[in-house]
């Protein structure tokens, strides 16, 4: 009988326990690697820890039994004031609306400019593709600053507000966005970027009718969910004066005893915020995304 085999080389058959046996070696070899990555991992850890105990002027281990005083200072405090908690969220209703205009501006803001990078960065799409590296420079430059970091550089030139709150959150939007962006329109069909090209459509026109018809809805889905993360920005922004609910919340802890129940009012007002407009903008990204 005729020694039938299948494989790249006809007449002999696989050995199959030289496959078995290269598998379980191979198994073995990623564990090793898995455990050794786990010890260094779990070493560092641990040095870090030490190191950071040993500078720590208080010490941690000393104040680890209080570390829940002061949550529970605030809570007892704004229980026994809980009757005043409705009014505090009407105060502090304007506080949070100039919040949410500050993310929504500067993820207005942040997205065009994202758009435009992203673009521009894409390889097959890109207007210059000698520049390609430059915009993708660009962008890991703006991403790679925090929002934190560039507000306190803009408050001594613009002084304290809005604006330079604004002006940051869009900086780093851009550049977080313009990256997945530019991921999204890589998987982009070219064949009608092809046609357009044929009947002498500039580039603009190609990206406009072509592309962004294309990558629109993770577009917007990807600047809903940066549109949540601004949210919770633009209140910590607040800390380093540039407005918004995350200024009150400053001078509400600021003044300690007596004024607890402000600050738990504006996180109750601020996690409700946010977790309306999670509901909300996941549901429209599940709708964009999936369609239904």
């Amino acid at each position: 009988m005729a020694d039938v085999a299948f494989g790249s080389e006809q007449g002999k058959r696989r050995d199959r326990l030289n496959d078995h046996e290269t598998y379980l070696e191979m198994v073995r070899r990623k564990r090793m690697y898995g455990g050794i990555l786990l010890v260094l991992f779990v070493a560092l850890l641990s040095s870090g820890w030490l190191l950071a105990d040993a500078r720590n002027a208080g010490g941690f281990w000393n104040g680890l039994p209080q570390v829940i005083d002061f949550p529970a200072e605030v809570l007892a405090e704004a229980w026994a004031k809980r009757a005043n908690l409705p009014g505090l969220f009407l105060d502090h209703v304007p506080a949070l609306i100039e919040t949410l205009n500050i993310a929504a501006v500067s993820t207005l803001l942040g997205t065009l400019a994202a758009m435009a990078l992203s673009l521009l960065a894409t390889r097959g799409l890109a207007r210059w593709q000698a520049l390609i590296p430059l915009f993708r420079r660009t962008m890991d430059a703006l991403r790679a600053i925090p929002e934190i970091v560039i507000a306190l550089v803009l408050i001594y030139i613009l002084g304290g507000g809005p604006v330079p709150a604004v002006i940051a959150i869009a900086i780093h939007t851009a550049g977080s966005l313009g990256k997945l962006f530019s991921e999204v329109a890589e998987n982009a069909d070219l064949k009608p970027v092809e046609g357009l090209t044929a009947v002498g459509a500039s580039w603009s026109q190609r990206m406009w009718l072509g592309v962004i018809p294309q990558v629109a809805p993770n577009w917007i889905s990807y600047a809903l969910l940066r549109l949540e993360i601004n949210v919770r920005a633009s209140a910590i922004l607040g800390f380093v004066g540039e407005g918004g609910i995350g200024h009150d919340l400053k001078l509400a802890m600021q003044w300690g005893q007596g004024r607890y129940d402000q600050v738990v009012a504006i996180f109750l007002l601020l996690f409700l915020a946010i977790v309306v407009i999670d509901g909300v903008s996941d549901r429209f990204r599940h709708k964009l995304v999936k369609g239904i």
